[in-house]
């Protein structure tokens, strides 16, 4: 039986102990999909065809394309399609998202989640791929929030040496792995379209440490968030979202998108989780550092401070008066910004306030 109805556009998946799936190995074949659509490999080639080579020559994979990988007309019911096939193909040993988007929301219904868990693959993504990692988590496997072709693995000129570790680790190993603060990020970028985008290093500015706050405990839990603008979608979808129960044993990880939400935004969004009961019965709270530059709002390093500092106020803000005292770190490369580390979603992750230190179990 499969939990979609899709009738209604709705489905009901329990809650399960997490598991790890089976990582690939050098030599395998690795399924390349757009769940979120596939108009952006389509029309900005460049990217998707560099992270594709990369790999293949950096990580020894092989990369196998669905037919709406680059299909910028594909249907969700089509992408869903590309995940059931490559989930049952016993040759695809993992399974990566070429990039996010803002339509995945649309393909749930259609998943077989008694396919997906008779055969479960290490899922890659981030950004709108929230969706997907939403979902597995519901089923019970643990995926891997980062590591799309076109941004980490087709960086221009090189992979940042800290995505190309943590992704690594995250691929082949199993077992803990620590987080470290970035010495440099950036969270700018260029056209895309322009082959000497990719010709040169993205300009990178230093980097500024996590904040701590209430850090006076460690604990560990099962990583739940993503980006917090999708959450907040499946949130109102009312899918994909464990029970209060499961949040017990949760520490929330969350980050913004490229569309750059104010500040007050964020606020009402962890408000609303607050009153949904969710922020005042997790373990912990981390929090990724704000992507605070775009195309369509191209800040000043000023502005961008002042950005950042204006969305780290509307998080303690709402922690304050939701979960007062929580064991909470922000400002973590694990978003929009890069570098990107690597998070399992799902899968372990232990805050340590008085080390200071966050590992994961890959």
């Amino acid at each position: 039986m499969s939990f979609a109805q899709a009738a209604h556009g709705r489905y009901v998946v329990p809650m399960s102990t997490a598991h790890y799936p089976a990582k690939p190995e050098v030599g395998d074949r690795v399924a390349i999909v757009s769940p979120s659509g596939g108009a952006l490999p389509h029309h900005l080639p460049m990217p998707y065809e560099l992270g594709l080579a990369r790999l293949r020559d950096e990580f020894g994979l092989e990369p196998v394309e669905y037919p709406a990988t680059r299909s910028p007309e594909s249907t969700p019911r089509q992408r869903a399609e590309d995940l059931h096939a490559a989930f049952s193909d016993p040759d695809i040993t993992a399974v990566i998202c070429s990039i996010g988007g803002d339509d995945q929301i649309t393909v749930l219904p259609y998943l077989d989640a008694d396919l997906l868990s008779a055969n479960p693959k290490p899922f890659f993504g981030f950004s709108d791929a929230t969706n997907m990692l939403a979902y597995l988590a519901s089923i019970g496997l643990v995926g891997y929030h980062g590591g799309a072709i076109m941004t980490a693995f087709g960086r221009p000129q090189a992979m940042h040496e800290l995505t190309r570790e943590s992704l690594r680790a995250a691929l082949f190993t199993r077992g803990e792995y620590e987080l470290r603060p970035a010495g440099e990020f950036t969270d700018t970028g260029k056209d895309w379209a322009e082959a000497s985008t990719f010709e040169s290093a993205p300009e990178m500015f230093a980097g500024d440490g996590w904040t701590w706050r209430n850090a006076e405990s460690a604990v560990s839990g099962r990583a739940w968030g993503g980006c917090l603008e999708i959450a907040s979608w499946l949130a109102m979808a009312d899918v994909a979202v464990p029970d209060l129960e499961y949040f017990d044993n949760a520490v929330l990880v969350f980050e913004t998108s490229e569309e750059m939400p104010a500040a007050e935004d964020v606020y009402r969004i962890l408000r609303n989780f607050g009153e949904r009961g969710i922020l005042g019965r997790c373990r912990a709270f981390v929090m990724g550092r704000p992507k605070a530059w775009s195309f369509a709002h191209p800040n000043t390093p000023r502005e961008r401070e002042e950005f950042c500092a204006r969305q780290r106020e509307a998080v303690c803000r709402a922690l304050d008066e939701y979960a007062p005292g929580i064991l909470t770190v922000m400002n973590l490369d694990i978003g929009h910004t890069d570098p990107q580390l690597i998070i399992p979603y799902g899968g372990d992750i232990t805050v340590d306030g008085v080390q200071r230190r966050i590992t994961v179990t890959y």
